[in-house]
């Protein structure tokens, strides 16, 4: 990413932060929480309200690394299938991306692969939904304080502050740089080149440097397809037993499931 992009969403955030705060207000009522806590497990208040808008959430590890998630909506029920072949804070930040697409975007939700990486799309709903993943992930007054205690911890080193916040909001390190910038916690005039573009590796030797949690930068590999397979044996036995289908169409429904799932991971 380059400079002149970063300033591109900040213009973009600071024009729309009002109304995307309504909006998270408004999730945060639908999730039976209070606005001013800072959500611990993103997955397990993420799932539930996904669940009530008719969306399954998955997590299955794909062989190409390059797509974040999966999302799909049927005339019953929505999925949004996790790539957990990427490390957990691009997960954490894709699901409350998808999140904003299905509580929140104007136009018809529509199935989509949704890619992993940093470009922050010239769309106005990937930026929309970029702003809110932001903000739920990482809201404002806990991040404020947290900025400036970390930045005293770091001697005022920016990279370092950045790191730290990635490790205790465990979010991606654009998210966590575009964050800072969007609330002007650096300043306009401490820009560089050189936060823009840090490499991975760089990133990894800071968390091993400073005694975090490196693991976040990982691979989860957590696969849900057992799970989903009970639940679909599960409830295809009720319709079954109410005479909505046939034993034969249920297998047919797992034979493609499986199908796919092989497909996806790359088997």
């Amino acid at each position: 990413m380059n400079i002149e992009r970063l300033r591109k969403i900040i213009k973009y955030s600071d024009a729309n932060r009002c109304d995307m705060d309504s909006k998270l207000k408004n999730f945060y009522s639908f999730a039976g929480m209070s606005s001013d806590l800072e959500v611990l497990n993103i997955m397990q208040i993420v799932r539930p309200s996904f669940q009530k808008k008719g969306y399954l959430v998955f997590e299955i590890p794909f062989a190409d690394k390059e797509i974040g998630a999966l999302c799909y909506k049927g005339d019953a029920l929505g999925y949004i299938v996790l790539n957990t072949s990427l490390p957990k804070v691009n997960i954490n930040f894709a699901l409350c991306h998808e999140l904003f697409h299905v509580f929140y975007q104007e136009t018809e939700f529509r199935p989509k692969v949704e890619f992993a990486n940093d470009c922050y799309y010239e769309h106005e709903e990937e930026y929309a939904a970029n702003l809110f993943a932001g903000m739920l992930l990482m809201p404002e007054a806990g991040f404020r304080f947290m900025y400036n205690k970390f930045k005293q911890e770091s001697g005022n080193e920016e990279m370092d502050t950045i790191i730290r916040l990635m490790n205790y909001y465990q979010a991606p390190y654009m998210a966590v740089l575009i964050r800072c910038y969007e609330l002007d916690l650096p300043g306009d005039d401490s820009i560089t080149e050189e936060l823009l573009n840090v490499e991975q590796s760089s990133i990894r030797e800071r968390f091993i440097d400073l005694w975090l949690d490196d693991s976040i930068l990982d691979a989860t590999n957590k696969d849900d397809y057992i799970h989903l397979k009970v639940e679909v044996q599960r409830f295809g036995g009720e319709c079954i037993r109410d005479s909505y289908i046939n034993e034969r169409t249920l297998k047919k429904v797992l034979q493609n499931m499986q199908s796919l799932y092989y497909e996806i991971r790359g088997e």
